[in-house]
């Protein structure tokens, strides 16, 4: 089963617009179709950014966001990364990279192709959620 770090960004569009985020979580992660790996710290940036006010804009993003972290409590697996990596400028973006070398992730789905502007991190690959769905997503 492939092991996928996924970004804070991706888990914000899932909730925001039906499109290649969305499917992923809810065609995929929800139905157990790839093993989802998170850390401490990449459960904290997700519950602080998904309960940032400038999402009550759109309509039950905040039932929605709090329904999707509990399935990423019940189903993701939890990893301690035990790397500091001083890669990319902006700080949160190395966390992503030390989980994905923890789990020895097959894929991280990101959106920030400014920051991971590189296709791998050793064995992981790196790639937007629409790369994803088109090549890699699991049978």
């Amino acid at each position: 089963m492939q092991k996928i770090v996924i970004d804070t960004n991706v888990i914000v569009s899932a909730l925001i617009q039906k499109s290649y985020p969305y499917l992923i979580i809810y065609d995929l992660f929800i139905e157990s179709k790839f093993q989802l790996c998170v850390s401490n710290q990449l459960m904290v940036e997700y519950y602080e950014v998904l309960t940032r006010p400038k999402f009550s804009k759109y309509q039950d993003f905040f039932s929605r966001a709090e329904a999707l972290i509990v399935d990423i409590e019940t189903k993701a697996v939890k990893f301690v990364p035990t790397i500091k990596l001083d890669l990319i400028s902006d700080e949160d973006d190395n966390m992503i990279l030390e989980l994905a070398d923890e789990c020895e992730a097959d894929f991280i789905i990101t959106g920030n192709t400014s920051d991971f502007n590189f296709s791998t991190y050793k064995q992981t690959k790196i790639v937007t959620p629409k790369n994803y769905w088109d090549y890699h997503q699991p049978e």
